[in-house]
């Protein structure tokens, strides 16, 4: 019994001797608490709605004044304007904005003739959540509109301009044309980035983060510390070794995955070569954050409960499963800092949207900037001693 209880003894101090290990297994369940309680069907806020108006009449000027009416109360979407659809169309096929509302020439005109007005909606159908949220509160506003005594002025929306008293109400009869520029999206092809994204990261997490530690617990590291070999050269070799794999294993995710999933953009061999640039970028951003986070952790245990946090608080606030658009202000901040964000927005691009680099570019900017700057933060913290 007694020998027993020595056992006992000595794994409770090993564990109480490690806090970070303690405290991992407490705040993880918080974090996933926090972290995917507020990720998972909030509402979408701010979306960019480009709107092209033709007429410039009265009419037009009560749809304009019912978007900024929106911008400042519920917020679902803020308007940019443009001069003409061809523009706002481009900027929503490279995901500069979320979709885009034409006001077609006389449709004033047409409002007062009673001749069948419409206004189209251009929207980016590969986020479904956040087209539906757009479908769903411009007809709320064309309902409105077409309601009975929709122009009196005592009955008027905030942000609309009713006709004086002395003027009859005139039955308005509008229409939204909703104008999808994408094939029906599943959401199988909408995971398929998200899928991309954590393949790498698990990639990086097994083979540059928890190899490392363990060829230091093993030794395997020290041989490397008597060969003349400089800081900046092994911190390199390493992480060049760990963006190799992780690019290996996100080309056979995204092959594999863009086969069960239909892609068809994954034949297309300028696509693939894009694909080919943003899965590098990816990965060397990825095995550079890990690297720093590793550099002087001892213990093989620490990076096992760390990456299960790393997972919560990258993964799931990245957009992979539910628009950024929907998350509250702090969560929205973690998103512009996360590298896995920029990844996901990417591969949204090439695979859903037949985009090429033009569109990414700024995605590629962030992962290559901060992939230098974990790399540079790595090499000044590694310790070419025992």
């Amino acid at each position: 019994m007694n020998r027993m209880l020595a056992i006992v003894e000595r794994e409770l101090r090993k564990f109480f001797r490690s806090p970070w290990l303690m405290m991992a297994a407490m705040v993880l369940p918080l974090i996933q608490l926090i972290v995917l309680g507020n990720a998972f069907g909030g509402k979408i806020r701010d979306a960019s709605l480009g709107v092209v108006d033709y007429d410039h009449g009265a009419e037009s000027l009560k749809i304009r004044q019912a978007f900024d009416a929106v911008q400042a109360n519920v917020k679902t979407f803020r308007p940019v304007y443009y001069g003409d659809e061809r523009s706002a169309m481009e900027d929503v096929r490279n995901g500069r904005i979320d979709g885009a509302i034409v006001i077609p020439v006389q449709f004033s005109r047409r409002v007062y003739a009673q001749e069948q007005p419409q206004i189209a909606l251009i929207v980016d159908n590969t986020d479904n959540f956040t087209s539906s949220a757009l479908e769903d509160k411009l007809g709320e506003l064309v309902q409105a509109l077409n309601a009975p005594g929709a122009l009196d002025p005592g009955r008027q929306m905030p942000g609309f301009m009713g006709p004086p008293p002395s003027q009859p109400r005139i039955l308005q009869q509008i229409a939204l044309e909703i104008v999808e520029l994408y094939p029906y999206v599943e959401y199988m092809k909408y995971l398929l980035p998200g899928s991309i994204s954590l393949a790498m990261f698990v990639s990086v997490m097994i083979g540059g983060g928890i190899i490392y530690i363990d060829d230091k617990a093993r030794g395997v590291h020290e041989g490397y510390l008597v060969t003349p070999i400089t800081k900046l050269e092994l911190v390199m070799g390493l992480n060049l070794a760990g963006a190799l794999k992780a690019m290996m294993a996100g080309v056979v995710i995204t092959v594999i995955g863009g086969l069960l999933s239909g892609v068809s953009a994954i034949f297309d061999p300028l696509v693939l070569f894009d694909l080919l640039i943003l899965i590098a970028a990816t990965s060397v951003a990825f095995i550079a954050m890990m690297s720093l986070l590793m550099v002087r952790v001892e213990d093989p245990l620490v990076p096992r409960a760390t990456f299960g946090i790393l997972n919560t608080l990258l993964f799931f606030p990245s957009g992979a499963i539910y628009p950024v658009k929907a998350f509250p202000t702090w969560l929205k901040w973690i998103a512009w800092i996360d590298p896995f964000h920029y990844a996901v927005d990417g591969f949204k691009a090439l695979l859903l949207k037949d985009a090429g680099l033009g569109a990414i570019w700024q995605d590629l900017l962030f992962l290559s900037v901060f992939g230098a700057l974990m790399l540079a933060g790595a090499t000044r913290l590694f310790k070419r001693t025992l």
